[in-house]
């Protein structure tokens, strides 16, 4: 019996079709350029664990595309205004405030262990722990108590009111059923043993609409649908997260076919996807989202030669950040004046101005004794170099391209950059939160709107072995003035007299320069044309956490 062609695909399509979705679209494959350090959500701070993350667990509160504080597991949003939030006074002299949570009763962690109260309480008591290596310790210790009213209604206990008092979105469930036992028997481990890492394939650990059911370290983590999501059904059955720490290698992957897509917040660089789209653009959705995210170069202050501010100055006028912007970025990316964004309400222009001046880096380096050029390097009287060593993540072309450009502008100043690069989970997972670079070091942070930078400013944020290297001021920068701001604005709820503090915290930042300002980053999102529902947000809220949304277009 013979068939025509057109039958054939007839009958093929008819089988492959399951509920008006065909077999092409139950796996979405995405490339991304980092591999997580962890998927613990509690532990270190890396922006492909939060990608993934956002398919897999969800945070008590989140911001939205809006960028306003919005429920992911509560029922209602608690306010002063609501009620659920109420100012209460406290024996040490300043008011605090009591926080009240509903969890949505339909919860269940990917066992079908029911979300619950127990849950909350243990991830405090996971996070306030000294020893837990947790990210955000701060945000934990803070709460001074929790009160649970039953199963899914408990009450934060907060030892100051501040304007975010509402906002949870590093406050991510641990599932206590699983957990539990493995942080008590040596909590001081737990970083090290976590389930997410021994037993990543646990469905017990996922509170999101898939769960990790294998992976590959540094290649590949696969994502099937959590059968015990309780809200929105996604539309893809599978989702393929692989992993090029090679840029090149990834572009090349997406056009052979291999991945559907390039994740926005760790693909292409701008100026990467403005040439992709110059090549490519009918066959792929390629889009841009200015954003919250920094890219910066990270000083140690402990270095003594970075310790001495005329040298910071120097390095920063000799820089054209502005020319970077134009030959790299066709102007699309932003100087950056501080690390407040111009998209934030709180953005600060009149501050100290950086632009071009080598003259002037000159003279700051020779007031501050770097006066002797040897061989095009400048020297100390005793012949000390001035010499650093930059680091960043590996396999990222732009950023090694932006290190050749620091290299050649600063060495027309007479500083000699030696360039040492790593894997982007070795660079942040140990490097970085163990202040083992002796320099500087080339990455972004990514914040939600006004952002007050109390985990990478403040003093008592200063990662040590004593404080199990908990927080994110990797540049080790200890001011006082900083300090009494950065405390201040936290417990301002009066948005004018918060915003004078805002101005302040940036003219002291641009005058110290813990880190040398690059430019604010657009994030480049290369889709295929079939893809709809993915919205990016331009804050640390990744696209993933809406990734329920995603559908194939209809035929």
């Amino acid at each position: 019996m013979r068939f025509s062609m057109k039958l054939v695909v007839l009958l093929l399509t008819a089988l492959l079709s399951v509920s008006g979705r065909t077999a092409l679209a139950e796996t979405l494959t995405i490339g991304i350029t980092q591999y997580p350090s962890t998927l613990n959500p509690n532990i270190d701070s890396m922006l492909a664990k939060s990608y993934v993350n956002g398919m897999t667990t969800r945070p008590l509160t989140h911001y939205d595309h809006d960028w306003q504080v919005t429920c992911f597991l509560c029922r209602n949003l608690p306010t002063l205004e609501n009620g659920g939030a109420e100012r209460v006074s406290r024996e040490e002299g300043r008011d605090g405030l009591k926080v009240t949570f509903q969890l949505k009763e339909e919860l269940e962690w990917g066992d079908g262990t029911p979300v619950t109260s127990e849950d909350v309480v243990f991830t405090w008591e996971v996070g306030s722990h000294p020893d837990s290596g947790i990210s955000n310790a701060e945000l934990y210790r803070r709460i001074e108590d929790i009160t649970v009213h039953d199963d899914k209604t408990f009450t934060f206990h907060l030892d100051r009111v501040t304007f975010a008092y509402n906002s949870f979105a590093d406050y991510r469930l641990l599932p206590a059923h699983i957990e539990r036992e493995i942080f008590e028997e040596n909590p001081a481990q737990y970083r090290n043993r976590t389930a997410y890492d021994s037993d990543p394939a646990n469905p017990g650990l996922s509170l999101g609409p898939y769960r990790v059911s294998d992976l590959e370290p540094g290649a590949r983590i696969t994502l099937d649908r959590n059968e015990h999501w309780s809200g929105k059904e996604p539309y893809f059955d599978r989702i393929v997260v692989r992993i090029f720490e090679n840029t090149t290698a990834l572009e090349a992957n997406l056009l052979s076919g291999s991945i559907d897509m390039i994740a926005g917040e760790l693909g292409l660089s701008i100026d990467q996807a403005l040439a992709f789209a110059e090549r490519h653009g009918d066959s792929y959705d390629v889009s841009f989202k200015p954003g919250l995210i920094y890219e910066h170069i990270d000083l140690n202050l402990d270095n003594p030669i970075l310790a001495d501010r005329r040298v910071r100055q120097a390095l920063l006028y000799g820089l054209d950040r502005q020319a970077i912007n134009e030959q790299l970025f066709q102007g699309e990316q932003p100087v950056a004046l501080t690390s407040v964004s111009p998209l934030d309400w709180v953005f600060e222009e009149d501050v100290p101005d950086y632009s071009y001046d080598p003259e002037k880096a000159i003279t700051l380096l020779e007031e501050a004794g770097w006066s002797e050029v040897r061989d095009g390097v400048r020297h100390t009287a005793d012949g000390t170099p001035l010499r650093f060593e930059i680091m960043t993540t590996a396999g990222n072309r732009t950023r090694e391209l932006i290190q050749q450009v620091l290299q050649s502008q600063w060495q027309a100043i007479g500083v000699e950059l030696v360039i040492r690069n790593q894997p982007p989970r070795v660079l942040f997972a140990e490097t970085l939160n163990q202040r083992e670079f002796n320099a500087m070091a080339l990455f972004a942070w990514i914040s939600s709107p006004e952002s007050v930078p109390r985990t990478t400013l403040h003093s008592e944020e200063i990662p040590t072995e004593a404080n199990g290297w908990v927080g994110q001021n990797f540049t080790g920068f200890a001011n006082e003035r900083m300090d009494d701001l950065i405390d201040r604005i936290e417990v301002k709820l009066d948005r004018d007299k918060r915003r004078q503090l805002w101005s302040e915290l940036q003219t002291l930042y641009a005058e110290e320069l813990p880190a040398l300002p690059l430019f604010w980053r657009a994030n480049s999102f290369i889709l295929p044309n079939w893809l709809e529902g993915l919205q990016a947000t331009g804050h640390m809220g990744t696209s993933t956490l809406w990734v329920e949304d995603w559908h194939r277009a209809a035929p």
